[in-house]
């Protein structure tokens, strides 16, 4: 482990490496989503030295002149080993947002300016980062910075032997399902143009990992140009936990669903009821904007109605076609409960419960508790 000692407000600290700082991040997360007080991270990024012997002083001195700025229970460390220090800010006033953030940026600017070299003050570079974050579902891109997760990031980057194995499942389960089941495409595609005006696809906005929007396919099952309005004022109410379950499909078990949806075509409540109108979502998954096992892609106004501790399932795992929640509870279970089925699935997610997960699937079609 790289050590650097720094006096801060009166403490001799040893400086946490980049796992350990990583950890801190993650576990910081959570205790805001619980707590609901933000917390600051700032980086500042050191440039470039000739060493990083010549890294780790830097960083000492200016923790030592920060020592006013920062308190006993905020934390130092690596971001980037030897190159980007970070300070985590915990439990800034909540509200405060980005006037807290450019007041703390003008204020450590200021001390840094004053108490380091001037060559030393013109190589640093220094932004910051407030979690939770505002999330702007209207934009084409994540709006989950990068920055805030570095812990996920390491670990979906695609390079290690799980994620390798996860995506080649992914590639080859898709591209045989999608040929296997070509003949049947064809057949529901016929079925669905024969039964209402209106394209076979539909096609609609799902938010992906990190928050990422994509297009989400499946057989389309309602009339064309339905307004969703329906769905939203329900889901909502589902995500706020005042959703009673709905008993009126005659098997004695409520539904946290709209069971008697007028806009749902008779091909489509079949389609539904077998999840063949899901079938298309292999294009998905061959595109990489899908997994075979995963959380359900989430519609952008749901995502809107989130708790914080609600996006760590559009965060920590890419969606999929099928998975924990759909296997245990579908929808006869509460959205918290939901949304933990799936943050469980991220945090002890492997080859092995992606292959049970799979195996488990056919019996939950066929019987097909939740569908509707």
């Amino acid at each position: 482990m790289n050590k650097s000692l720094a006096m801060i407000s009166g403490v001799k600290r040893t400086l946490m490496n980049e796992q350990q700082f990583y950890t801190v991040i993650s576990s910081e997360r959570k205790r805001t989503e619980r707590s609901g007080r933000p917390f600051l991270l700032m980086l500042l990024d050191l440039g470039t030295v000739p060493n990083a012997d010549k890294h780790r002083k830097l960083a000492a001195e200016i923790l030592n002149a920060l020592s006013s700025a920062i308190r006993e229970t905020d934390v130092a460390g690596w971001y980037t080993n030897n190159s980007v220090l970070g300070i985590m800010f915990n439990e800034i006033t909540t509200g405060a947002g980005k006037s807290m953030g450019g007041t703390m940026l003008a204020r450590v600017n200021g001390i840094l300016y004053r108490q380091l070299s001037f060559e030393q003050f013109n190589q640093l570079a220094i932004s910051y980062y407030i979690f939770p974050e505002e999330w702007d579902h209207d934009a084409p891109q994540r709006p989950s910075h990068p920055n805030l997760y570095p812990d996920l990031s390491k670990r979906a980057d695609g390079k290690t032997p799980f994620s390798f194995l996860k995506r080649s499942i992914d590639i080859v389960g898709s591209a045989l399902g999608l040929m296997l089941c070509s003949p049947l495409f064809l057949g529901i595609a016929l079925a669905v143009k024969l039964s209402s005006n209106g394209p076979v696809l539909f096609r609609q906005k799902r938010i992906g990992q990190y928050g990422e929007p994509f297009t989400f396919l499946k057989f389309r099952s309602m009339v064309d140009g339905s307004d969703p309005k329906l769905h939203e004022l329900y889901v909502k109410k589902l995500i706020a936990g005042h959703a009673e379950p709905d008993s009126s499909n005659g098997n004695g078990q409520g539904v946290y669903k709209i069971t008697c949806d007028p806009r749902v075509t008779s091909v489509g409540a079949f389609l539904r009821r077998t999840s063949l109108d899901e079938l298309p979502q292999l294009i998905n998954v061959l595109r990489g904007e899908m997994s075979l096992v995963g959380p359900r892609p989430a519609i952008p106004y749901e995502v809107q109605a989130y708790q914080t501790w609600h996006r760590r399932r559009v965060l920590e795992a890419k969606p999929g076609i099928t998975g924990l929640w759909q296997v245990t509870g579908r929808s006869r279970i509460k959205f918290d409960e939901m949304v933990r089925l799936d943050v469980r699935y991220a945090m002890a997610k492997s080859i092995w419960l992606d292959l049970k997960i799979l195996m488990l699937t056919p019996k939950a079609v066929f019987l097909g508790e939740g569908a509707y």
